[in-house]
């Protein structure tokens, strides 16, 4: 069976993470992604460190499966009529730059809507393309701490932490291609393209949900909770005897159990402790008597008590355990990838949407640099060797290899 976007062309302008990120989920579900790189070493991400095989970034091979590679220089008026060409037998332009640059580069959804009425435009940007900050570089610390991230992360009374993951850039991918299946969908009846913009700063708002919807109805100003919550208890972190755990026993049930499990059955009743707002008004009290019960066990054998109870909780993992975890194994979250150019079977992180008609589409290799330069040229656009060959001596398209690393 075909994959659910078979039927699907995206041109991806991506650079590092974010489109590159967008554009792989769509790559994943079938789309025919065609990465257009520039004539300067590509994406940056394919110099990226610490991990190099054979000169090519492992970084750039995380985000970059399922995509084909074309060099070609949008600098030079050649290079733009290669890329409009493009454009008028694919159904979406998927790019990360600032607006700025799309409009320097004449690529902007204006102008590219004149060769293809129907093609669906999406940007990510930083600020979005009619506000004061539209020219800002935008990354993903920078949303963090504009967008108030980092104040909700760290322990009470620390300094402000970055998420260990660059939450911003991988969130707004992900809503990146919820807006174009959306564009999509709407093609279908209308037959006309539309341009997205998913800014990395809104991207970021968005994610304070209901902390936000806190501030905006009390006014109070919240700082770091640690590994709680601020709304439920407990739900947090505790110290066992040999290291750490996670427990969510917030609701009645929950708690009636974990108090039998911990054998302070009196603790249920308990005029501190009975109801989710006396937990959380005697939140220190309760944190220091979870503390010092959970330091008498190892996490394994609280584990096996809590889990035996019906209590939800988990080992708080490095990413060795977390990749090695039977669920991550049984979800097919850890695939084998056979980097044809490099001769580099490499291992990543596998595609979390399940779909049972796409699970045995095997994953492509990460292309090198221009690797599918002439054949996009040739097969796609039915350019002639005489007309490739000339863009090439023009230096508006590269055959590979152009240098990466």
């Amino acid at each position: 069976m075909k994959s659910c976007l078979s039927d699907i062309r995206v041109l991806e302008l991506g650079q590092v993470l974010a489109g590159p990120y967008a554009g792989m989920i769509l790559g994943d579900l079938g789309a025919d992604v065609i990465k257009i790189e520039s004539p300067d070493g590509g994406d940056s991400a394919r110099r990226t460190p610490p991990h190099f095989y054979k000169g090519e970034s492992i970084y750039f091979m995380a985000l970059n499966r399922n995509k084909r590679s074309l060099v070609v220089d949008l600098n030079k008026a050649a290079g733009r009529r290669v890329f409009y060409d493009l454009v008028k037998k694919s159904d979406v332009v998927l790019d990360n730059l600032r607006p700025p640059a799309l409009e320097k580069l004449k690529i902007n959804h204006e102008v590219l809507q004149r060769y293809n009425p129907a093609i669906i435009s999406c940007s990510i940007n930083g600020y979005g393309s009619d506000t004061p900050d539209r020219a800002k570089p935008s990354f993903d610390l920078m949303m963090q701490a504009k967008g108030g991230g980092m104040s909700l992360t760290g322990e009470p009374g620390g300094p402000p932490l970055r998420m260990g993951v660059s939450i911003s850039d991988h969130v707004a991918g992900i809503y990146a291609v919820a807006g174009i299946l959306a564009a999509l969908h709407a093609r279908e009846k209308t037959g006309k393209g539309q341009k997205i913009e998913v800014p990395l700063f809104s991207t970021m708002i968005s994610l304070l949900s209901y902390e936000a919807a806190f501030h905006l109805y009390s006014g109070e100003v919240p700082g770091p909770v640690g590994s709680g919550h601020r709304s439920l208890m407990p739900y947090n972190a505790v110290a066992t005897k040999d290291g750490h755990i996670v427990v969510d026993a917030h609701l009645p049930k929950f708690w009636s159990s974990f108090c039998l499990a911990l054998n302070v059955k009196e603790l249920e009743n308990d005029p501190r402790f009975h109801n989710l707002e006396a937990r959380n008004n005697h939140r220190q009290e309760l944190l220091n008597l979870l503390n010092r019960l959970f330091s008498m066990r190892t996490s394994r054998e609280w584990l096996e008590i809590l889990e035996a109870h019906g209590i939800p909780c988990a080992p708080i993992n490095d990413l060795k355990a977390a990749l090695d975890d039977p669920a991550t194994l049984a979800l097919n979250m850890v695939v084998d990838i056979e980097h044809q150019g490099i001769g580099l079977t490499f291992k990543t992180t596998g595609n979390p949407i399940r779909i049972p008609e796409n699970e045995d589409q095997p994953y492509s290799s990460p292309p090198l640099l221009g690797e599918h330069t002439e054949a996009v040229l040739k097969r796609l656009l039915g350019y002639s060797d005489g007309r490739i060959d000339n863009l090439i001596k023009q230096k508006a398209v590269f055959r590979m290899p152009v240098a990466g690393r």
